[in-house]
């Protein structure tokens, strides 16, 4: 008999100490002090307004604590907004994303979702992981070599003025030839002097005896073309062109003196079927640019 009370009383205590643990297990940590529900003349409005609003202890002091709001009609509100169907509520006063799993079931009784999850699995509203974006700018130039003709139009390479007119009349030298293949890629096709020089950085033709014209393509031709070039490059970076960054740098110097250093002509040879020379020419330029990219990251 002593041995059966004092199983009972080892009994009584066990079950004493579970249901301790059990209680400190259900304490809660959120403080629903500050909590208020969203008025709203629409009731659905007024829930997920509230969902929104108090992200993080709304089920707890809401609906278990408050009973402001019942378990099926805050499971009404919601469901439609589930995170499972990737839909966000954007609301006045924040965002909601649907129920996890765990708030299913607590909210339908365990028609829906799961069951068996923790009170704080629960009563915490899941939130929605922080996106986070960046802008990163970097420079970047031409790859291709200034001397590159094949490199034209193409990502990373020169910017280049369209192939000139072929000369109508032949030359018996190749540097004669290359002179008349120049004086048609710039638009000077009659009555011209011979030695003129053509000015980069303001594209002017200036002669021998102090004329000056304005050769083609224009500034803001070789512009368009510059910008399309450095666009087509980031691109090709996935990235975008930040608009105004591009900028000219020199040609190679194939041809100095009379027509120009730093100029980056081209040509394209050509015989006329007897010993008589014509060239294509165009100019080609360096450049550099700066391109951006938003970077995105979960934080």
């Amino acid at each position: 008999m002593p041995k059966l009370f004092a199983a009972g009383i080892a009994l009584f205590l066990f079950l004493s100490a579970g249901y301790g643990l059990t209680q400190a297990a259900r304490a809660i940590p959120w403080d629903c002090s500050d909590w208020q529900a969203f008025a709203h003349a629409d009731r659905t409005t007024a829930i997920l307004e509230s969902l929104a609003e108090n992200r993080g202890k709304t089920l707890y002091c809401g609906v278990d604590q408050s009973d402001t709001f019942g378990k099926a009609e805050t499971w009404q509100a919601g469901k439609d907004r589930n995170e499972r169907d990737d839909t966000v509520y954007f609301g006045e006063r924040g965002q909601f994303r649907g129920f996890i799993a765990a708030q299913e079931g607590w909210l339908t009784e365990g028609e829906s979702g799961i069951t068996g999850q923790s009170r704080a699995t629960i009563f915490e509203f899941p939130k929605e992981p922080r996106r986070v974006k960046r802008t990163k700018r970097f420079a970047i130039a031409n790859t291709a070599s200034p001397t590159d003709a094949a490199s034209c139009g193409q990502p990373g390479g020169l910017i280049c003025s369209e192939w000139g007119s072929i000369p109508t009349v032949g030359a018996s030298t190749t540097l004669t030839a290359q002179r008349d293949g120049r004086h048609f890629a710039v638009g000077r096709t009659g009555g011209q002097i011979v030695t003129w020089t053509l000015n980069r950085q303001t594209n002017i033709i200036t002669d021998a005896v102090g004329v000056t014209s304005s050769a083609t393509p224009s500034l803001a031709q070789w512009q368009e073309f510059l910008t399309a070039g450095a666009a087509r490059s980031c691109r090709a970076r996935g990235a975008r062109y930040v608009a105004g960054s591009a900028a000219f740098g020199p040609g190679h110097d194939n041809n100095k003196g009379a027509n120009g250093s730093n100029l980056g002509w081209f040509y394209s040879p050509d015989r006329d079927g007897t010993s008589m020379y014509k060239f294509q020419a165009r100019q080609s330029r360096t450049w550099t640019a700066t391109c951006k990219k938003t970077i995105r990251r979960t934080r």
